[in-house]
């Protein structure tokens, strides 16, 4: 294994972009508020940049424009000191923490990329959130000009960002390349969110059955069994889904005969949780 940059140890934390020092490197881009399942994408970036010998860098940067409500973005989880301490433990080189003013300078409009189909498939994200995936396309885009990736690893967690940033990326021609991380969960399959911490007890323990259903649906041997399956779990465990559907795993277009998607997003506790897991054809 190759040893990382000595002068980039230990993590500096930048508020001004330096691709003097990023580029090439192998970004995990973030909102902070980091978790045991950020860890996991640190440490992957970690390996992957010392296989490569370039820096591992991550990003903590809450997004304004990828959240749909103001309450919303006021009230996500901000806590940069234990952020850099995660990043530091895991390895990483630097932290790009930058105000809202260098990501979007007042006087220099960041344009917002074109969608790519995977990001307004029917029935998932963009219906309960229009206008997301617009402000995560442009802030991604962003954040890949001011560090120059040659790789940017995102978490399965959150499915279909996953698939729209890599559609987005290959149309771009950027040449980044797009690693997936597997989800982190809980003990009782809970998959780690920074929202977890705004659960209250009674909903935390109610939002286990997220996963619970999505494992039993799995195990389905059709489409239409393992959609059938996901929702009366949900429904048994007193969850009422957002959707809670199965889609081509790359394209999310229905379920067809390749390796499929089970995909949920609902409320608990007035918490916005999302999960999803494999589905493979007998």
């Amino acid at each position: 294994m190759q040893t990382r940059p000595a002068t980039l140890w230990p993590v500096q934390t930048l508020t001004q972009p330096d691709p003097a020092l990023t580029r090439g490197c192998v970004l995990v881009p973030t909102m902070g508020a980091l978790h045991a399942g950020h860890a996991s994408l640190l440490r992957l970036a970690r390996k992957i940049a010392d296989e490569r010998s370039v820096p591992a860098v991550a990003t903590v940067f809450v997004n304004p424009t990828q959240f749909n409500e103001s309450a919303d973005f006021d009230r996500y989880p901000r806590t940069l000191e234990a952020d850099l301490a995660m990043c530091e433990a895991a390895g990483i080189d630097a932290v790009l923490a930058p105000d809202a003013e260098v990501v979007y300078p007042p006087d220099d409009p960041v344009p917002v990329p074109k969608l790519p189909p995977v990001a307004t498939q029917p029935g998932l994200e963009d219906h309960f959130r229009p206008g997301h995936f617009r402000g995560v396309c442009q802030v991604v885009s962003r954040l890949f000009d001011l560090t120059e990736p040659s790789a940017g690893v995102f978490g399965e967690k959150d499915w279909q960002q996953l698939q729209v940033v890599r559609a987005m990326t290959i149309a771009q021609g950027r040449g980044v390349e797009i690693v997936p991380g597997e989800t982190v969960r809980e003990p009782d399959g809970l998959a780690m969110s920074s929202r977890n911490t705004l659960l209250d007890k009674a909903a935390r323990a109610k939002a286990s059955g997220i996963a619970a259903a999505l494992f039993r649906a799995a195990s389905r041997k059709t489409p239409a069994e393992a959609e059938d399956a996901l929702r009366r779990v949900l429904r048994e465990r007193g969850i009422e889904p957002e959707y809670a559907v199965i889609r081509d795993a790359e394209t999310l277009l229905d379920a067809g005969e390749g390796p499929c998607r089970l995909l949920v997003a609902a409320r608990v506790g007035g918490v916005r949780l999302i999960d999803n897991t494999p589905w493979m054809p007998a």
